[in-house]
């Protein structure tokens, strides 16, 4: 019990919500942490990367084949296996292209915004108790019971913050076009925690505590 008041000590350095207090009731606390994030920044950073890749790559095939019409010049293309032209006075056969284009790069511009987004999305509270996480973000409350927990973990330590990626027993199979079907297990994140091993530690050993399955030794990934 000494090593949980030490975890709360060094991280409760902030009041936690009137809601989130009242959910936790009389339970004791391992720990309390504000994420940053909602999930590691690399994988918002992919997001924009894929985003941006995409865009200038559809951009630049777009620039390609309209550039001769900006020079008064005329576009071939096939539609329907049909020879076509198109030019500024006879624009119309180059519409549906360009609505292809276009939205194409809607997509990739949508990428990047929503990797932005989930950038600066903040992560919220994150409860620790004997008996299970809590998640308090914009007023909704999640309770997962460590028992939900498979132990399978990830931590990244980033010196000031870190990391933290816990599997559940829960998942999904996800379909593959060229390759057999593939179990994705759901995850809960705590990403940009202070003092993240602390938390780890603390999260191992309730899990371990509440696990009900014969001891497998599992160890981080």
């Amino acid at each position: 019990m000494d090593h949980y008041r030490a975890i709360i000590t060094s991280m409760d350095q902030y009041s936690l919500p009137q809601e989130l207090d009242s959910v936790i009731g009389s339970e004791g606390r391992d720990f309390a942490v504000m994420a940053k994030h909602t999930q590691p920044i690399r994988k918002s950073l992919s997001l924009i990367v894929v985003g941006v890749s995409w865009t200038a790559l559809i951009g630049f095939t777009s620039w390609g084949f309209f550039n001769p019409l900006l020079k008064g010049g005329e576009v071939h293309f096939k539609t329907n296996g049909v020879l076509t032209s198109a030019s500024l006075n006879n624009f119309g056969p180059a519409i549906m292209p360009a609505a292809f284009s276009a939205v194409f790069v809607l997509v990739g511009i949508g990428l990047i915004g929503f990797g932005l987004y989930l950038s600066l999305k903040k992560g919220g509270y994150f409860v620790g108790t004997p008996t299970r996480l809590i998640h308090f973000r914009n007023k909704n409350v999640r309770s997962v019971d460590w028992e939900q927990f498979s132990g399978d973990i990830e931590v990244r330590n980033r010196g000031l913050s870190g990391d933290l990626s816990l599997q559940l027993r829960t998942g999904r199979m996800v379909r593959r076009k060229n390759g057999p079907d593939r179990y994705v297990p759901d995850v809960i994140y705590l990403s940009g925690i202070p003092n993240v091993l602390e938390v780890e530690s603390s999260c191992r050993k309730r899990i371990k505590e509440n696990d009900p399955t014969p001891s497998t030794g599992r160890g981080v990934v």
